[in-house]
């Protein structure tokens, strides 16, 4: 027995020695400059993985105005993060409906807030999913704001928009809505 246990104090102290020599290698210097730029998650190039919300959308050709106001108020990163995050996503058609110069108009610097609050009133932290909503049902969105869901036979409704198509994605659920559903 104390020849086991000298034997496994002499390996354990082997392993040790060895492992701390590895550790204290020096490291190679470079030459090279490196980036010291933050980037945020939507940065990171993944070609194995489910895209997320905003990988989704941009491949979207019917959501190219939702694109673009996202990365107008600045939320490609939020919402390229793991999430969950639901969001009911407006068509090009549904932001054609709103009067002429709302869309360019809130698209300005000056507009970034007014839009951010409305993207964000499209958004919910979690995942709703259709066949769990309930007639009824209020959910508070991103902004403090609250949507109400309503069912009419199989369809469901977010503040009367119906849902079209529902779409799962890496970081959460994309609900496409013919509308802009707009803050109260």
């Amino acid at each position: 027995m104390k020849k086991s246990v000298q034997l496994l104090l002499v390996v354990s102290f082997f392993a040790a020695f060895s492992c701390k020599q590895n550790s204290e290698a020096p490291s190679e210097k470079t030459t090279e400059n490196t980036s010291t730029e933050s980037v945020g998650q939507s940065a990171v190039k993944d070609e194995s993985s489910s895209p997320n919300i905003v990988q989704t959308a941009s491949g979207s050709k019917d959501h190219t105005t939702l694109v673009m106001a996202v990365k107008a108020a600045g939320l490609v990163d939020v919402l390229s993060n793991a999430g969950p995050f639901t969001v009911f996503a407006p068509t090009n058609a549904a932001f054609d409906k709103l009067p002429a110069g709302t869309v360019e108009g809130l698209l300005k610097p000056e507009k970034k807030d007014d839009l951010k609050n409305i993207l964000e009133y499209h958004t919910y932290v979690g995942a709703l999913k259709t066949e769990y909503m309930q007639d009824g049902q209020v959910f508070e969105q991103v902004n403090g704001g609250k949507i109400k869901i309503t069912k009419k036979g199989d369809k469901v409704f977010v503040n009367g928009s119906e849902i079209v198509v529902t779409i799962p994605t890496s970081n959460g659920i994309i609900h496409v809505i013919n509308d802009v559903i707009l803050p109260k």
